[in-house]
């Protein structure tokens, strides 16, 4: 089965605390502050693998969560950092926040990593807040919270080639003739219902007089496929990476017309992506071995040329014109990916002369008001009040310079805040005094 979507929550390591600790020794009664720092938390990682080929991992575990780091400790000792989580998942995978749809990453390649929540910073030990007028401080800092969040994953098969069609078309016989995929294939529909994947080799590839590549088997299209009838959903999105389609027709089928199946096929894809439809296809029309489809050949072949594509004749069956279809579909993936490269290569030569996009700075934030609760959201301020000991009055007193001086005091007096309303800090609340 293959499994290829799921949603699954992260959380990396809190921080650790630090430590508020004076040294008390026999002969150093008033040593002064040693509490050491906290260490950081653990990250969570996904990495790409070709070792795997579903998402089967992740159906019944959708948890994960870093190890938080050590709180701080006497004699200036800091605190362990926590241990990493690096999740797997198959080349092709895409992960998405689940709250925004934002991609976070699209891995393609072996070995590619990725951290998708960041561990939390270890909080200060007190030994930082010492000072020529300040010996003894009484605060320290709480570890930060890790990052958390939902994310999606949605493996797109890496396939350069795909065959597309209705079901029953031979798409699978076609795969078993030109690869050494063993497809289940039988006179029905939906015999295929996942995509399977098989290498074609044309001339010696090993021997370097050859190419080869990966041609997908994407399960039969129906109309309605674009909007999630039958199995839609879960087969287009296999197409997106191909770099070009084989649109395989029935020549055979008695009550179905070859040139509006073709027709009936490319309007899914375009209504699921009207980037598919524009990818080069060959259009094949197979059975040959069958009077049906000879008789219907000339008059398709005349229709799909005159529509701007490359018509082919086969049986699958009888490995009749499979050859000379995969040569073709070798020599035009070469002529694509070439085009693709000096198209990258343009790119990157414009790029260096646009514009510079700088990203937004750690200290800057906004201020809301949400249901009689003022809301103040910024990376920094949030980091700093969440690593505030509430319960220190010199941490506190800290926080309140800290505020005053990003601005975030005038901010929020500006937005009309007064004393006894509701602050909120990512997810600390204050109330606001005076």
């Amino acid at each position: 089965m293959l499994f290829d979507h799921t949603k699954i929550y992260v959380k990396a390591g809190d921080g650790g605390n630090g430590s508020m600790h004076f040294r008390r020794e026999k002969f150093a009664p008033f040593g002064g502050p040693d509490g050491g720092d906290g260490g950081r938390g653990g990250s969570v990682y996904f990495e790409a693998t070709t070792n795997l080929n579903t998402l089967i991992d992740y159906r019944y575990r959708h948890h994960f969560k870093a190890e938080s780091g050590g709180d701080g400790a006497r004699q200036k000792m800091h605190g362990a950092k926590g241990q990493d989580v690096v999740l797997t998942v198959p080349c092709g995978t895409i992960i998405r926040n689940a709250d925004t749809n934002e991609i976070v990453a699209d891995l393609v390649e072996q070995g590619q990593r990725v951290m998708v929540a960041r561990g939390g910073r270890g909080g200060l030990g007190n030994v930082h807040f010492a000072t020529a007028t300040h010996r003894t401080p009484k605060e320290a800092q709480k570890g930060e919270p890790g990052e958390e969040l939902w994310v999606t994953l949605e493996l797109r098969l890496i396939a350069d080639v795909g065959l597309v069609g209705y079901p029953n078309a031979g798409k699978s016989t076609l795969l078993s003739v030109v690869t050494a995929a063993r497809p289940k294939i039988a006179n029905y529909p939906f015999t295929t219902l996942a995509p399977n994947l098989g290498v074609v080799e044309v001339g010696q590839p090993r021997s370097g007089d050859g190419y080869s590549f990966v041609l997908a088997d994407i399960p039969g299209l129906i109309e309605g496929a674009a909007q999630g009838v039958g199995l839609g959903h879960e087969f287009l999105r296999h197409v997106q990476r191909t770099r070009l389609l084989i649109h395989v027709i029935d020549g055979a089928a008695p009550e179905r017309d070859p040139w509006e199946d073709f027709q009936a096929i490319n309007r899914e894809l375009r209504e699921y992506d009207e980037i598919l439809v524009t990818r080069p296809q060959l259009v094949v029309l197979n059975k040959m071995d069958l009077p049906e489809a000879q008789e219907r050949w000339q008059e398709l072949k005349a229709q799909i040329e005159e529509a701007g594509y490359t018509a082919f004749a086969i049986s699958a069956a009888t490995h009749q014109g499979t050859d000379e279809l995969m040569q073709y579909a070798a020599r035009r993936l070469q002529e694509i990916y070439k085009e693709e490269a000096e198209k990258a290569a343009a790119q990157s030569d414009l790029a260096l002369q646009g514009p510079v996009l700088r990203p937004e700075p750690d200290d800057a934030f906004s201020v809301s008001k949400d249901h009689g609760v003022y809301v103040v959201r910024g990376k920094r301020v949030e980091r700093a009040v969440s690593m505030t000991n509430q319960e220190s009055e010199e941490s506190m007193d800290r926080l309140q310079l800290t505020l005053e001086k990003m601005g975030v005091t005038k901010a929020l007096e500006n937005a009309g805040v007064k004393v006894g309303d509701i602050v909120r800090f990512g997810k600390v609340e204050l109330y606001w005094g005076e």
